[in-house]
C-alpha cells in the first residue's frame, strides 16, 4: 500500500465506491452479478464494451441504470440500415445573423455525452461504423476540417442479439478489437424470473440512486493503471495471447484446427487493465493469475476470429479459451 502516490485514490475509497455501485445496481437489475461487475470493470479500465444477448434480458436497462448511478450524461442510439454518420457526429447547419450573412454552425450529435448506448451496433452500416469507430478510437469527431473532443468520461456500451443475422452488418474485425471487453448476457434462471416479474409488474418500479460520478470513475482507472503486476503474470499474459494463434497454438490445442486468427496486441492489454482492476475489486494491490483467468473470456472472446470448420462443427470462442487455459502453464516466479 505504501507504493500509492498521495495523489491516487485511496485504495479504501475504491472499495467504497465500488461497492456502493455495484449495490446501487443491485436494486434495480436482477441477477447478471457477473456481467455487472465485468461492465465496471470495463469502464473502470476506460474502455468500450460489447453486451450480446437475446432481446430482454435488460442490456439497456443496465445502461441507462449505470448512467443514473454514475450522474453521467447518457444518450441512445438505436442503430438502423437508414442511420446517417451525420445522426451520430453530428452535421453543419447554416445560420443567417442579422446582417444576412450566413455561417456554419456545427449542431452536435448523440455521440457528444459520457455514457452512449448503441442498441443493436450490428445493423448500423459500415460506414456509420465507421464514424463510430473513431469516436471510440480517438475520443474525438472530425466533422469536414474540424475536430471535436469528446467529453471525458467517454463511454460505448454497444448491444447486439447474436440470433437475428437479417439485415445486420456483423461488426468488423478492426472494431470488434476497439471494445475492450465483450460480455455475454445469459438468460436469469428459474429464481432470478420470480424475481424480475415480482419487481417489474408491481406498482412500484426500483429507481437506481446517484453514489458517484465520472470523477470519481476517472480517479479508480487511474488507481487500477498503478496497480503493480509481476513479471511472471506479464509473461502468462504474453503466452496466452500469443496462443491464441495457429501458428503459436500449445500442441493438440483446438486453436490449431479452429482459429483462423488470434487476439492483438490490444488483447493483451485488456487483460493486464482488466486483471489489475479486479485484483483491486479482489482486494489485492497487485495482479494474481486468477485476476487474468477471471477477465480472460470478455478480454479475448471477440479477439478470436473462428474459422469456418468452427462455426460448421458450433465451436464457440469461449469453448477455445477454456482450452487454452488448461494447456498454457502458469510461469514460475522469477
Amino acid at each position: 500500500m505504501s507504493d500509492v502516490s498521495a495523489d491516487l485514490m485511496p485504495v479504501e475509497e475504491f472499495h467504497r465506491v465500488a461497492a456502493a455501485i455495484l449495490d446501487e445496481i443491485a436494486q434495480v437489475i436482477v441477477g447478471q452479478d457477473e456481467v455487472v461487475r465485468q461492465v465496471l470493470i470495463a469502464l473502470i479500465g476506460g474502455g468500450h464494451t460489447l453486451l450480446e444477448g437475446v432481446p430482454g434480458l435488460g442490456k439497456t436497462l443496465l445502461v441507462r441504470t449505470l448512467a443514473d448511478v454514475l450522474d453521467l450524461d447518457f444518450a441512445r442510439i438505436q442503430c438502423t440500415p437508414d442511420l446517417m454518420p451525420a445522426d451520430i457526429t453530428g452535421t453543419q447547419i447554416i445560420e443567417e445573423d442579422e446582417g444576412g450573412r450566413r455561417t456554419f454552425r456545427f449542431e452536435r450529435g448523440p455521440v457528444f455525452t459520457h455514457l452512449l448506448l448503441a442498441d443493436e451496433i450490428n445493423r448500423a452500416t459500415p460506414k456509420t461504423q465507421s464514424a463510430l469507430l473513431e469516436a471510440m478510437q480517438e475520443r474525438a469527431v472530425t466533422v469536414g476540417n474540424a475536430r471535436y473532443a469528446l467529453p471525458a468520461p467517454f463511454f460505448v456500451l454497444a448491444t447486439q442479439n447474436p440470433l437475428e443475422m437479417e439485415g445486420t452488418y456483423p461488426l468488423p474485425e478492426a472494431q470488434l478489437d476497439r471494445f475492450l471487453f465483450k460480455i455475454n448476457v445469459h438468460f436469469p434462471s428459474a429464481e432470478e424470473l420470480i424475481a424480475i416479474m415480482a419487481r417489474t409488474t408491481g406498482a412500484a418500479t426500483p429507481q437506481a440512486h446517484t453514489v458517484a460520478d465520472g470523477a470519481q470513475i476517472l480517479a479508480m482507472g487511474a488507481l487500477a493503471r498503478h496497480v503493480p503486476i509481476a513479471a511472471h503474470v506479464s509473461r502468462y499474459i504474453a503466452e496466452l495471447t500469443l496462443a491464441t494463434h495457429p501458428e503459436n497454438a500449445p500442441q493438440g490445442s483446438m486453436v490449431a484446427r479452429f482459429v483462423r486468427y488470434g487476439a492483438s496486441p490490444r488483447g493483451a492489454q485488456a487483460l493486464v487493465l482488466g486483471a489489475k482492476t479486479h485484483a483491486l475489486l479482489a482486494g489485492r494491490y497487485n495482479v494474481a493469475f486468477e485476476d487474468v483467468q477471471a477477465v480472460l473470456y470478455s478480454a479475448l472472446r471477440h479477439r478470436v476470429i473462428l474459422n469456418f470448420e468452427a462455426q460448421a462443427e458450433g465451436i464457440s470462442a469461449d469453448a477455445i479459451l477454456a482450452d487454452l487455459l488448461d494447456r498454457v502453464p502458469i510461469p514460475l516466479e522469477a
